[in-house]
């Protein structure tokens, strides 16, 4: 079978890290990198360090508006699908690369398949949210991280060719947390004792796009009075710079990171603070206590296991939940599966 999968982001990158090798066993993959994400920090490097193939075709498409970015991703990835004819279409999570992909491939009839479906934050003033359900209503295939995404689904009337497999992410992060572990000097190279920091990351839209969010984001950090290392996404220092913000030592206002890094740092943080979904996620796994700055999410799983704490961008409900929050007990082990979600995929799509 000829599977086309596009990609476009970091989020992305990591998941089709391990999908890709187990596809690749008994299928031809074509990979497309939209250009959503294209610093050298932001996507060269996750290629690099995750050992992912290279492109088959990249479209550079870069930064724009949702509207010129998803259009200019359509025409590319069709204008590809047209040439490849491939069996089918492989996208991940909610990106416009996601959304870009799964029109493409509904206008041309190639059947679709959507690694990550039927999250839901059922906030529908999040872009990220349209995305997942536009792309969950045009798949074929629909592989769920959890049983809560099953659920969704069939509350909208998808019940056919679901299936739960498991967080791909999952998988990634138990395979390369060894290598992390040995390779990653970046505890060391910031100064930082494992347990007296925080990580803070802040990337989406709804937050970076609206000045006084950054500045009230800003101000907490500044408050909180003990070590912040804030990996900045470029988006989010466009908007650092123009605010003027003077942060206080304490806050370290880094680059991107690696994948091995950023586990690095995630794995010995005393709490992390981040609007992404994906971030949210590997906090759980690795049974750090995550604050979410949004009022939604749409990983409520983490919220209800209790290592996940809806904040917002209020100033005093972020301090308070950093300076007294913690969670109840163990994460639950089994909650995103078993780190084998990439070999379920591959098995479902079959020996080609």
């Amino acid at each position: 079978m000829v599977i086309l999968t596009v990609v476009g982001t970091r989020p992305q990158f990591v998941k089709a890290a391990v999908v890709s090798r187990a596809l690749r066993k008994c299928h031809r993959e074509i990979l497309v990198h939209t250009g959503q994400h294209y610093d050298e920090e932001m996507s060269a490097l996750f290629f690099r360090e995750l050992d992912l193939p290279e492109p088959d075709h990249r479209l550079g498409v870069g930064s724009g508006s949702h509207a010129e970015q998803t259009g200019q991703m359509l025409m590319g990835v069709e204008t590809v699908m047209v040439q490849e004819k491939p069996d089918l279409v492989l996208v991940y999570g909610d990106t416009n690369s996601t959304l870009a992909g799964a029109l493409a491939a509904a206008k041309l009839c190639i059947p679709l398949a959507h690694v990550e479906s039927g999250c839901r934050s059922y906030d529908r003033g999040m872009p990220e949210e349209i995305n997942r359900v536009v792309t969950d209503h045009l798949s074929s295939l629909l592989f769920c991280p959890t049983a809560r995404a099953v659920t969704n689904l069939a509350k909208e009337g998808i019940t056919e060719n679901v299936h739960q497999v498991g967080d791909v992410m999952l998988d990634l992060l138990l395979e390369q947390r060894p290598n992390a572990a040995s390779s990653s000097k970046i505890l060391e190279a910031l100064g930082l004792a494992p347990g007296t920091y925080l990580v803070v990351t802040i990337h989406r839209a709804h937050n970076t796009d609206r000045p006084d969010r950054m500045a009230a984001i800003l101000e907490a950090l500044n408050t909180l009075g003990e070590p912040v290392v804030f990996p900045v996404h470029p988006r989010t220092r466009r908007v650092v710079v123009q605010l003027h913000h003077r942060v206080n030592p304490f806050v370290q206002l880094i680059d991107p990171v690696g994948y091995l890094d950023m586990l690095m740092l995630m794995s010995h943080a005393r709490m992390v603070l981040t609007d992404s979904g994906g971030v949210q996620r590997e906090a759980f796994f690795l049974g750090i206590p995550c604050l979410t700055l949004r009022e939604t999410t749409e990983w409520g799983e983490t919220i209800d296991a209790g290592w996940n704490l809806l904040v917002g961008l209020d100033r005093d409900a972020i301090l308070r939940a950093v300076r007294s929050w913690r969670p109840a007990g163990a994460p639950p082990t089994r909650l995103f599966g078993d780190g084998r979600a990439a070999e379920r995929i591959a098995a479902v799509l079959g020996n080609g």
